[in-house]
């Protein structure tokens, strides 16, 4: 892990993560706090986002822990009274959290499409909803959707049937998202390409760490940064 960059050396900025209690997730989340950002750990269980951001706070970053299962609506309804009653102002969301059911789409059952749909796309955007018109009233945000070239129609959608379906909907969220928002709030999807987490398996060729990274960039953008595009390894890919 990197040490800790002093806070004043950075406009102190809050980031939200979902699916942060490890993998790719938490990864994006010790880099951005490395970076002097504040953090809040979101997973489905309150166990284990704190115990993730306990990690984080005993090398000496600012970590909290958040549940939010971002397949239920009344789970993010609940996450966002929390995050207003204590005061924090949420400006970088990175849509994290996924599934990845397998199967044929023409063939796998509807509770599993449901699933992703409901993770990969209603979940985010119940979280843009909520988050955005904060950022819009500071004039600031970055939110970043971590997609997959399994949802681009230029690599053919390829993948499990339902995850490179939802995938492209989340892209189709982002660029509708960017055009509705000012340009002060970027709106950004990237492929983190095929990582050795649980669910890209032990013989995945890239690390968390390296995964990260674009997710990284996007959150932290200079006021110049794009929006509306889709990345990886920090250069625009086509949709």
């Amino acid at each position: 892990m990197m040490p800790a960059i002093p806070g004043d050396l950075l406009p102190r900025r809050t980031a939200l993560v979902t699916g942060a209690s490890r993998g790719i997730g938490l990864a994006i989340c010790e880099q951005l706090a490395a970076a002097g950002v504040a953090v809040v750990l979101s997973a489905r269980t309150h166990r284990d986002a704190a115990r993730a951001a306990t990690r984080l706070r005993t090398a000496g970053f600012d970590a909290r822990a958040l549940e939010i299962d971002v397949a239920d609506e009344a789970s993010i309804d609940r996450a966002v009274a929390e995050l207003e009653a204590t005061r924090v102002a949420v400006d970088i969301l990175v849509n994290n959290a996924g599934v990845l059911p397998d199967g044929e789409l023409l063939e796998m059952p509807e509770r599993a499409i449901a699933e992703s749909m409901a993770v990969h796309v209603m979940g985010p955007l119940r979280l843009i909803r909520a988050l955005a018109p904060g950022m819009r009233a500071r004039r600031y945000g970055r939110i970043v959707n971590v997609s997959s070239r399994w949802g681009a129609f230029a690599d053919g959608l390829d993948g499990p049937g339902a995850y490179g379906l939802t995938k492209a909907a989340l892209n189709a969220l982002t660029v509708r998202c960017a055009r509705e928002l000012p340009s002060f709030v970027k709106v950004n999807a990237m492929c983190p390409g095929w990582a050795r987490t649980r669910m890209g398996g032990r013989g995945a060729p890239v690390t968390p760490q390296a995964a990260a990274r674009t997710a990284v960039w996007l959150a932290m953008l200079e006021d110049d940064g794009p929006t509306g595009g889709f990345f990886y390894e920090r250069s625009p890919i086509p949709w």
